[in-house]
C-alpha cells in the first residue's frame, strides 16, 4: 500500500481527536473566503450527487497548492470536512503551515510507513465520527489542467475501512491562476462499496474505479496559458514539483 502515515502523537492531540469549534470553523471559513474571493470566482457543480448528513471520503484533484483551501472555504460544511495533510514534520515551519495546525481542520501525516496502523486509525477516525476527509488521492500536484496522475490506493483504503463512499471532485481551474479567473469545484456521483473488502483486490478495484471517474470528470478540460509575471507568482508561490526540475537521464 503506497498511502503515506500519520505523526506518532498522542491520540489527545491528534487534530482528528479535536475537532475546531463550531465558531472557529465559521470563522476559518469566512476567512478563507474572503481571501479566496478577492482573487478568484469559485463555483460549485454537481452538489446533488453529495451524499447529506452522513460521512464519505472526499478524493479531489490537485493541480495547485491553493486546492485544500478551496475545499475547506467552499465545500459544505455538513458533515464537517477534514483534509488529510500536509506532512506532519513541515507543521512547525512557516506560516502557511503553523496557520494550518492552529486551525485544527488538517490530519497530518508522516511521508515514511512506520506508522500506518497510527495512519489507519487517524483518518478513519474522522470518516467514523461522522465527518468528511478530503484527500488529494494522487500524492503530488499534476502537471496539467485536464490529467490526473495515476492515483496512489490511500483513499480506497481509508474508505473501505471505515466502509464510507468516495465522492470524487475534480477541481478545474487551478493549474495556472490570475485575477477573477473562473474556478470550478465539479463533484461527481458517489462509488459506493459493492462489497469490496479492504485488502489488496479491493483497493486495486476501488482505486480502478475511481481513477476512471476522476478521468471522466476532467474529460475535455482544456490546458490555459500561462498568466503575466503576478498570476504565474500567484500559481507557484507554494507549489512543489522537483520532477519538473529534475535533469534528465543520461544515456549509456
Amino acid at each position: 500500500m503506497r498511502c503515506p502515515t500519520s505523526p506518532s502523537l498522542s491520540q489527545s492531540s491528534s487534530p482528528a481527536s479535536e475537532p475546531a469549534g463550531r465558531l472557529k470553523r465559521a470563522y476559518i471559513r469566512f476567512c478563507l473566503r474572503l481571501w479566496i474571493s478577492s482573487y478568484l470566482r469559485v463555483r460549485l457543480t454537481g452538489l446533488e450527487n453529495v451524499p447529506r448528513d452522513k460521512p464519505y471520503l472526499l478524493n479531489f484533484s490537485h493541480p495547485n497548492w491553493v486546492d485544500p483551501f478551496l475545499v475547506v472555504a467552499f465545500w459544505p460544511n455538513r458533515p464537517r470536512v477534514f483534509i488529510f495533510g500536509p506532512r506532519e514534520e513541515q507543521m512547525k515551519f512557516g506560516w502557511r503551515n503553523r496557520l494550518i495546525a492552529w486551525t485544527g481542520i488538517a490530519v497530518p501525516f508522516k511521508p515514511s510507513k512506520s506508522d500506518l496502523l497510527d495512519t489507519t486509525r487517524r483518518a478513519t477516525t474522522v470518516l467514523k465520527r461522522g465527518d468528511v476527509l478530503a484527500i488529494a488521492g494522487e500524492g503530488r500536484l499534476s502537471d496539467r489542467e485536464g490529467a490526473i496522475v495515476q492515483l496512489e490506493d490511500g483513499a480506497a483504503f481509508f474508505a473501505l475501512r471505515a466502509r464510507v463512499p468516495i465522492v470524487p471532485v475534480a477541481i478545474i481551474g487551478t493549474r495556472w491562476l490570475h485575477f477573477r479567473k473562473l474556478v470550478t469545484l465539479k463533484a461527481g456521483a458517489p462509488l459506493e462499496l459493492d462489497g469490496l473488502r479492504p485488502n489488496r483486490e479491493g483497493m486495486a478495484t476501488l482505486t480502478a474505479r475511481l481513477q476512471e471517474r476522476m478521468e471522466d470528470l476532467l474529460a475535455g478540460v482544456e490546458e490555459d496559458p500561462p498568466p503575466g509575471p503576478i498570476g504565474r507568482w500567484v500559481t507557484e508561490v507554494f507549489n512543489e514539483r522537483p520532477w519538473l526540475n529534475a535533469p534528465p537521464p543520461t544515456s549509456g
